[in-house]
């Protein structure tokens, strides 16, 4: 999958900080997940059961670092997870947009997660361009 004007939508930075464009079930499927905040097509059933997404929704917020509890045991469980597993802080991203804004967010990963061989997409989850397959030895840079 390529980006849409060489641009990530906002609209896909989900409520616990992740940025779903990258995630691999937006990356590699012909009817791609559309995000969190979006409809439920295509989604795998751990995020159509997330207990986060629907922990924003029974408090009236969008995203969870909205709330006074941030971070909650429930962020703070999967933060552990992505660290482990991705070397990803979903904490660290939310805190980046509350001091820059989800504009400059979506634009700086962009920048990480966009194949420089190609100009597809780089998913998170396993490290490899969604379009030539070629592998991103260190997201962070």
């Amino acid at each position: 999958m390529k980006l849409n004007n060489k641009k990530m939508s906002n609209t896909m930075f989900a409520p616990c900080g992740m940025n779903c464009t990258v995630c691999y079930k937006h990356c590699y499927h012909p009817k791609p997940c559309q995000g969190c905040l979006n409809s439920d097509l295509g989604k795998p059933e751990h995020c159509r059961k997330c207990k986060i997404k629907e922990c924003t929704k029974e408090k009236g917020w969008t995203y969870c670092f909205q709330c006074e509890e941030f971070p909650c045991l429930l962020i703070k469980k999967l933060e552990k997870s992505y660290l482990k597993r991705y070397q990803t802080s979903l904490i660290a991203n939310s805190k980046f947009v509350i001091e820059n804004g989800l504009d400059e967010f979506m634009k700086k990963q962009t920048e990480v997660y966009t194949c420089q061989n190609c100009e597809g997409i780089i998913s998170l989850h396993d490290n490899e361009c969604s379009e030539c397959q070629t592998k991103k030895l260190d997201l962070r840079k």
